[in-house]
Formats: structure tokens, C-alpha cells, sequence
């Protein structure tokens, strides 16, 4: 047996679970599954019903995408994901709790119609000065080379920036633009992003 993934393809919590497991090259059966009709196999081992859900081969179940990803980079890490560790959890921890609560806003600004969808931009832009500060001093969040920060974050900026793209490519942050168009242009990216077809229980 080999581990099992749960996956979701355009989710960015699934999406960096799937960052990790290719980076690190460990085997694992993934299933794509749609939001709308879960499986009761995914449902049975984590009955929150969210995305992804690493389920090893000795049936421990993993499903929080960054234990994932920590998970993974324990087994293996190559190019030292791991380094910064400290550093790396607390600008991840202000995009999961923070940043991600402006983001769902701003992409779904109908459903909050308490404030206009450039009020909850503008609060996400907090985090994105944040992330441009950081690569005023080097070409990566934490270090000159990529590393897990830069992985469990980008998915949420790509998510954000594609609400309105055009706003994006002419907003005044031009080097996380560039890193942006890194990732999306590299091969990990192209990798994690394969579609499969729907898991469906035999």
C-alpha cells in the first residue's frame, strides 16, 4: 500500500499538500474528489469533509494541508524547505488565519455585502506589503532560494491575485508580481496542477 491523498484540484490548501508530496517524490495515490459529493471513503476517515486528506499506509490520517506538508518534508527535503522554521510557521499562520479571511471575502464580495470588494482588497493588501517587504531582500520569502513559506503562501496569493487580475499585474508590488510569475511558470507548479479524473469507490 501507499499513501492516499484527497484532493481537490483549484484548492490552495490541497494544493500545497500536493507542492509538498511532489517536491519530496514520495508515492502516493491521489484521488480527486468533487466538493459536492464527497466520498463517504474521505468522509469516514475525516468527518470535517474538508480538503486534502493524506491517509498513510498505516492508517494514520493527516488531514491539515500544512501537517502535510511538514509530514513530507520530515521524510525528505532535499533542498531545505525546512530551513527558517520559526520564521516560516508565523508568516504562514498570518496567511491561514489573517490573509485567507480577506481573500474568501474579496473573491466572494456578494456574500458580504457589508463593505464593497475594494474595502476587502484593501485589507488584503496588509499581507501582500507584508510579502513585498520581505522580497526587498531577497528573491524568495525567507531566503534566496524557495522554501516552505514560499510554497504554503503562494497558492492563497495566486488565488487573490486572480480575482482581478489586470488590478494585480499594475498594483504597486512588482517584486512579488515576479515571484509570482515564478511559480506559476515552474515545473512544480505544472506538476501539482495535472488534472485527474474523479475518484469515484470501486
Amino acid at each position: 500500500m501507499k499513501p492516499t491523498l484527497y484532493t481537490f484540484r483549484r484548492c490552495p490548501y490541497a494544493m500545497r499538500a500536493r507542492l509538498a508530496l511532489t517536491y519530496t517524490g514520495i508515492n502516493v495515490e491521489y484521488r480527486e474528489v468533487e466538493l459536492k459529493n464527497k466520498p463517504q471513503a474521505m468522509l469516514e476517515i475525516s468527518p470535517k469533509g474538508t480538503v486534502p486528506v493524506l491517509q498513510l499506509d498505516n492508517g494514520q490520517i493527516i488531514d491539515e494541508s500544512l501537517d502535510i506538508m511538514l509530514w513530507a518534508l520530515n521524510q525528505h527535503d532535499s533542498e531545505g524547505w525546512l530551513i527558517h522554521q520559526t520564521q516560516a510557521l508565523a508568516l504562514i499562520d498570518k496567511n491561514d488565519t489573517t490573509f485567507k479571511v480577506w481573500l474568501d471575502k474579496y473573491k466572494y464580495a456578494d456574500r458580504f455585502p457589508e463593505h464593497s470588494q475594494t474595502y476587502y482588497r484593501e485589507q488584503g493588501e496588509n499581507f501582500l506589503q507584508k510579502l513585498e517587504s520581505h522580497l526587498d531582500k531577497h528573491a524568495f520569502l525567507l531566503d534566496t532560494r524557495p522554501s516552505l513559506t514560499d510554497y504554503a503562501i503562494f497558492p492563497f496569493v495566486r488565488q487573490f491575485a486572480f480575482v482581478d487580475k489586470a488590478w494585480f499585474d499594475q498594483s504597486p508590488y512588482p517584486k512579488l508580481q515576479t515571484w509570482l510569475d515564478h511559480h506559476l511558470e515552474s515545473r512544480a507548479f505544472e506538476e501539482t496542477m495535472i488534472k485527474r479524473p474523479i475518484w469515484v469507490s470501486q
